[in-house]
């Protein structure tokens, strides 16, 4: 609990909290309640007022009524709140109140006995205020506003901010049409999402802290292929038209987004892709027996089916140029991916030698696509990270004998999914630690070996990770035909140079948004996933969408792009944080994590096959009665 009322600024930064002071222009925070208690700032703030207040939203706009002593016990809080406001309160009223908390503890999940904590922390720290209520003493002083959020640590950590507590609870009762509705609401892509997620959701799960984490991801997916296993059509259907016209660069995860929830609200769609075939990085990065790409194709069509026209082979720079769009559309969103890759800058890789390839997504665009391309027998992937991984995976789908990873960390430290580093190895990839490439070895123009040397872990740089150091006179030779570099990706912005936009770049050459509405320093252009963060993940990229879009609206129909009250809230409790992993649950755990079942055996690298199967139903239902169901209320005081 922070008390400011003695007066004097509140400096949050001594205070290690991440909370704002200020709430979008709106004025400035005079308060916070949440799941750990209260955070008062501005001494004029009425805590009272503002405990009655919330309690009131949180029984009348969240309290599910499913269990008694949610319903019951949210309910006297209110009553009892309100009347201490409206001056017909007792002291004992405060007696019931502390009494109300030991019953709550008992609710069905944890939103209702998460609400009493600032309650409680209002009449233990603010008794005085209280009594003056009881003795006349004291009329209500609201505050200008209040904003209140549901969330959920699984809610808050994922990216694209999905009701994952809702839709779980679908698949618990049968109901995956229900589930799916709740996961459409932010994500538009759930067979996408259910498969290749990273889902750091997992990450942030309360259930982990007893036995092991919900498997979220997998639980998308169910709700998902239940849909087009059964041939259900998606019940969306889009607004009145709006005589707006968008349009949207790029197919991949955040241009479908944008491009979704823009025809869910009547705007004119269309969208251009380089590409053959929708889905960006996920459709020429993610091998098919991650991804297949028909589901990923049927995501596409339902976005279609809202109206939305798609035409591929059409890139922006070379068919059509920027200033074109913005003269021909009321506005455009940006979502052209990070499609260049980096250099490795070892000796030798300008040299043009047969044998080296432009960068590990190359590689796997042009296997995807069916472009010539012969795979040798020996190959050399160098990186850490997933598309490294799907590399040496997919060489050993194309035919190569022997495919090698070099990595100048640990297994430890790769930024790879720990999951997809087993199936490689399952698969007999070779792995080679603790290496860095030095120089290509080329005879007659062609790759025949990588000079590496043996790295040390030393201490930790800016990522978190021990700095890998050199060790002198370590370098060895390992034989290949042809080496990958995996070791990420750029944004290529070249479709900027043709005229000055005004569209300012990051030093990491990305596009710079502005505010979190995802708009450019160009009015009307608006910008998301890899192109404006860098090479990131799915989740993160419809994220970006669903904001952009969100904004994108408010432009067109108002002519200003600003967050709403949902967003900005969204982006203060993310700030915050929701997930406590020192938390104590409280509970008894052995429940552990079901797993859907896998293709298992080295033999499942001779095709494309999808490795990981769909979950029964049964067994997602048991898994999805492992929720915990975290949800909890955060309000602020505007002052």
């Amino acid at each position: 609990m922070v008390d400011n009322r003695a007066g004097g600024e509140a400096d949050l930064a001594s205070l290690k909290l991440k909370l704002a002071d200020t709430y979008l222009d709106q004025g400035k925070v005079g308060a916070f309640f949440g799941w750990d208690g209260i955070v008062v700032l501005d001494r004029a703030t009425d805590v009272v007022a503002m405990a009655a207040e919330y309690m009131k939203r949180v029984q009348e706009n969240y309290c599910c009524a499913r269990c008694s002593p949610g319903k019951k016990g949210t309910r006297v809080l209110m009553d009892t709140l309100g009347r201490i406001v409206a001056g017909k309160g007792q002291e004992s009223d405060l007696v019931t109140i502390e009494g109300l908390a030991d019953l709550l503890q008992s609710c069905k999940c944890t939103l209702c006995m998460t609400s009493v904590v600032p309650v409680l922390d209002t009449v233990k720290h603010f008794r005085d205020d209280y009594l003056a209520y009881i003795r006349g003493e004291r009329r209500p002083a609201p505050a200008k506003a209040y904003r209140e959020k549901l969330t959920a640590p699984c809610m808050d950590r994922c990216p694209a901010h999905i009701d994952i507590p809702a839709y779980v609870e679908g698949i618990k009762d049968y109901r995956a049409d229900e589930a799916l509705a709740a996961i459409r609401r932010n994500m538009p892509i759930p067979a996408v999402c259910g498969r290749v997620c990273p889902h750091p959701c997992e990450k942030a799960c309360r259930r982990a802290l007893v036995d092991e984490p919900i498997s979220i991801m997998v639980l998308k997916r169910v709700a998902a292929d239940h849909e087009w296993m059964h041939h259900l059509l998606p019940p969306m259907r889009p607004k009145a038209p709006t005589g707006k016209k968008v349009m949207v660069v790029g197919a991949g995860p955040a241009g479908l987004t944008c491009a979704y929830y823009l025809a869910l609200e009547g705007h004119k769609v269309k969208i251009i892709d380089m590409l053959s075939e929708p889905g960006g990085t996920v459709a020429v990065g993610i091998p098919d027996y991650r991804m297949p790409r028909p589901l990923l194709q049927r995501e596409a069509d339902i976005i279609a089916a809202l109206g939305v026209e798609i035409a591929y082979g059409v890139k922006l720079g070379r068919d059509v140029s920027l200033r074109q769009l913005k003269e021909q559309y009321d506005a455009v969103f940006l979502g052209t991916g990070a499609f260049k890759s980096k250099p490795m800058g070892v000796e030798g890789e300008d040299a043009g030698y047969e044998g080296f390839s432009t960068g590990g997504i190359n590689y796997l665009r042009a296997v995807a696509l069916g472009e010539p391309i012969v795979t040798p027998k020996r190959v050399i992937v160098v990186g850490g990270g997933n598309t490294a991984i799907d590399c040496v995976r997919v060489a050993l789908r194309e035919g190569a004998a022997e495919s090698i990873l070099v990595y100048r960390r640990s297994r430890k430290e790769m930024p790879a999914e720990p999951y997809e580093v087993d199936d490689a190895e399952e698969e007999h990839v070779r792995f080679e630690f603790l290496v860095n490439p030095t120089r290509l070895i080329a005879e007659n123009n062609k790759i025949v070996g990588v000079e590496v040397v043996k790295m040390v872990l030393g201490e930790p740089d800016a990522s978190g990770r021990r700095r890998p150091e050199p060790q002198a006179g370590s370098e060895y030779i390992i034989p290949c035909d042809l080496v990958i570099p995996a070791i990420g990706q750029d944004p290529d912005l070249s479709y900027l140079e043709d005229g000055d936009y005004g569209i300012n770049q990051t030093r990491w050459n990305s596009i710079l948004t502005k505010n979190g509405t995802m708009m450019t320093d160009n009015a009307g252009v608006f910008a998301g996933g890899d192109c404006e963060y860098g090479a990131m993940t799915v989740v993160v990229a419809v994220g970006h969408g669903r904001r952009a879009a969100s904004a994108m609206h408010r432009y067109l129909t108002e002519g200003k792009a600003y967050l709403n009250d949902d967003e900005a809230m969204e982006d203060l409790i993310n700030r915050f944080g929701a997930f406590d992993e020192n938390e104590q649950v409280g509970i008894a755990g052995g429940l552990h994590r079901e797993h859907q079942p896998k293709i298992a055996g080295s033999a499942r690298a001779q095709n494309y096959e999808e490795i990981e199967l769909a979950m029964p139903e049964s067994q997602a239902v048991r898994e999805a009665e492992r929720c915990l169901r975290c949800y909890r209320v955060a309000m602020v005081a505007v002052n």
